[in-house]
């Protein structure tokens, strides 16, 4: 007898499902996607317990027959396409005719349908894969599908759901991204009795993301709109034997049109940053994707602009034609792969780069750019690198700013192909094409040290010096330096000797040269604190004058039914205001009133994360950071003698006066030895 058979249809459509169907959001998603291939304008979302009890989604589309019904919950049977041809140029958002049946494979589903031309509708019920009734019915037009006890027959992928307000979350985020994309339609959320989002038609992108986050967010974010004729940048051309240039009669047939990109969105600017990537929205044709090629886009349009390790707001939709994008790549069809991908790279990277220039230069770009064109570089201005990663030069100290080479196009931001039209100086190496800048001229130095003085941004060691006297000719003779174990004693020694920029305390003790960041260093001490008097219950806490109106994503509102106790611990008191707000009356006592509502979207927005896990120890330290953090001393504040000495004595008597809450460090140490060594002294 054989060893391989067939696997049965129930089994492999569970198969599927575990590549189809990962969260609730996963069944929200490719429902939501035919209600919008069906045309519908008006679409209600209804979730229970995260998704994990109840799943029910309503839309006015154009409903099925009956014997489509019945066929739509059959492996690969779909309407949106029809033979190999067709997923070359694939105009949905669904295809692949997997999901309903998947979705049925791991659930107890009710499909309730009535198309236009019938009188009466079809009610189908299915439990796990097996068709339970099948019946007419008299209902409205459109479809509502309602998916109950997911995974109930399935336990092991049960287990693997988050909390249900980490699912609730992620369905949140998903519909708002749909509203986003589709100001034209109408969307509705309800988790349990509350109405999460209600978004009713509006006339364009704008009036959408002021009605869903408001006012305040639309006015942090820049617009951007741009458009590039493909045939500008050359599409490859089919072989000769391929090339159909004539028609039956002999008459040439017209070029066909490659036709063109289209971007339009909106970014933030500058100052608005955050932790993670979950504020970047990005839409391809109608469709939302995570793709690495366009979040290094964005990356390097945002160089230099705002910190490498936070990230901005973005909502970006691109057009482009169907046969320059291939959406059968994955199961969920959240990942597509583009033909031209370094022609779109450069197109994203520099409609969003020119859209900030214009809205708010950046001297120090304009600064050296002026710089380089009037001392004649052989850079000439808006090259574009033609690699995906650009090569960045040195940065130059004098001037505080990157080479124009690490900002090619900046100078006359454009599209890759009229950046072209300039010659740069290129050399060719093992990894492809870079600009070089035109080298430095020779500097004399007198003195020439073979080494440098070594930072040290860890634990204070103490060093037992043993200092053979100076002849009288000056000469030193070597020097027997011991290093012993750090000890928590070297900071309480520190004298303070002054400030540099009003931003770093510099002093001084027997191990040698100490740099202390005031801020992270009191975020340090606040942090230990808060943590100490939230053990204790006494944590301190001051009424602000006039409460402070929050409003919510749908997103944030879920994280915060979640940590809402727990910041009453910590000295906030805040209670619902209207339908997505919240009115903050009390907050932690040293938080400036106008840090409070960046300090909660800050947590929201952290929270809000893939990785997180709502345990109450992460929550109180993440919490315990963000009051430190807003509360502590800022950079250019000057300090008197008597506040640094305060300062530093408090640091002393930290658990890990080393390292900030976020794990910046706090001090960095100039260790007596480095300093004989760079002196020759030893």
């Amino acid at each position: 007898m054989g060893r391989i058979h067939v696997l049965s249809e129930t089994v492999a459509n569970q198969i599927a499902a575990g590549e189809v169907v990962e969260r609730p959001a996963s069944v929200v998603k490719e429902m939501l996607e035919n209600s919008l291939d069906a045309g519908a304008t008006r679409i209600k979302i209804s979730v229970e317990a995260g998704g994990k009890k109840l799943i029910q989604i309503t839309d006015n589309g154009c409903g099925m027959v009956r014997d489509d019904a019945m066929l739509a919950f059959e492996r690969h049977a779909t309407s949106k396409i029809k033979n190999a041809e067709d997923l070359l140029s694939v105009a949905t958002l669904g295809f692949r005719g997997e999901a309903l049946p998947s979705i049925a494979s791991v659930s107890r589903l009710r499909l309730e349908t009535r198309a236009e031309e019938e009188g009466g509708g079809t009610v189908i019920e299915i439990n796990g894969g097996k068709i339970a009734r099948v019946e007419e019915a008299g209902l409205p037009l459109g479809t509502s599908i309602t998916v109950r006890d997911l995974f109930f027959n399935t336990p092991a992928r049960k287990k693997f759901l988050k909390a249900e307000s980490t699912e609730l979350s992620h369905i949140a985020s998903l519909v708002t991204q749909y509203a986003l994309a589709h100001p034209q339609k109408h969307f509705e959320l309800h988790s349990a009795a509350n109405a999460m989002l209600v978004a009713p038609p509006v006339a364009g992108y704008s009036e959408r993301v002021y009605q869903v986050f408001g006012k305040e967010t639309l006015d942090q974010l820049i617009p951007v709109a741009s458009r590039q004729a493909l045939e500008r940048v050359g599409l490859p051309q089919p072989p000769p034997w391929r090339r159909k240039e004539t028609d039956e009669d002999g008459e040439a047939l017209p070029t066909p049109d490659p036709g063109e990109m289209r971007i339009h969105g909106f970014v933030s600017k500058p100052e608005i940053q955050k932790l993670n990537r979950n504020s970047i929205f990005v839409f391809v044709n109608g469709r939302t994707i995570r793709d690495r090629l366009l979040q290094h886009a964005l990356t390097e349009a945002y160089r230099n602009i705002i910190p490498p390790t936070v990230f901005p707001v973005v909502l970006l939709f691109l057009e482009l034609p169907a046969g320059e994008v291939d959406v059968n790549v994955h199961p969920s069809k959240t990942e597509v792969r583009f033909r031209q991908q370094s022609v779109l790279h450069d197109f994203v990277r520099d409609s969003v780069r020119a859209a900030l220039m214009k809205a708010r230069p950046v001297p120090q770009f304009v600064t050296e750019m002026r710089a380089h064109a009037t001392a004649g570089s052989s850079l000439t201005p808006g090259a574009m690198t033609p690699s995906l990663t650009p090569r960045t030069q040195p940065w130059d100290p004098a001037s505080g700013a990157a080479s124009v080479a690490e900002f090619p196009g900046l100078a006359n931001p454009g599209f890759a192909n009229d950046a072209r039209r300039g010659a740069p100086h290129v050399s060719e190496g093992t990894n492809g094409f870079a600009l070089q800048a035109p080298a430095p001229p020779p500097i004399s130095a007198r003195f020439q040290f073979e080494g440098g003085i070594a930072v040290e941004a860890i634990a204070a060691i103490s060093l037992a010096r043993g200092v053979d006297a100076i002849p009288d000719n000056g000469c030193v003779s070597a020097l027997d330096v011991q290093e012993e174990e750090p000890t928590l004693a070297s900071l309480g020694t520190l004298k303070p000797l002054g400030q540099i920029r009003n931003s770093f305390i510099l002093a001084v003790n027997e191990d040698g040269l100490w740099i202390v960041d005031q801020h992270v260093a009191h975020e340090r001490v606040l942090f230990e604190r808060v943590l100490k008097q939230r053990a204790a219950q006494k944590v301190e806490s001051q009424r602000l004058l006039m409460p402070i109106v929050l409003e919510l994503s749908p997103a944030q509102q879920a994280v915060f039914a979640e940590i809402s106790d727990e910041l009453q611990h910590n000295g906030f008191e805040a209670e619902p205001f209207g339908a997505r707000s919240v009115a903050v009356k009390v907050a932690p006592a040293g938080v400036d009133a106008a840090a409070v509502e960046h300090m909660l979207h800050e947590l929201l927005d952290q929270f809000s994360r893939e990785e997180r896990s709502l345990n109450l120890e992460k929550i109180r330290a993440r919490i315990a950071a963000s009051i430190a953090c807003h509360a502590a001393i800022k950079v250019n504040l000057p300090l008197e003698q008597n506040k640094m000495d305060w300062l530093l004595a408090e640091l002393a008597k930290t658990d890990h006066p080393y390292a900030c809450p976020h794990g910046r460090p706090v001090v960095l140490r100039y260790s007596i030895k480095d300093i004989q060594k760079a002196f020759k002294r030893i």
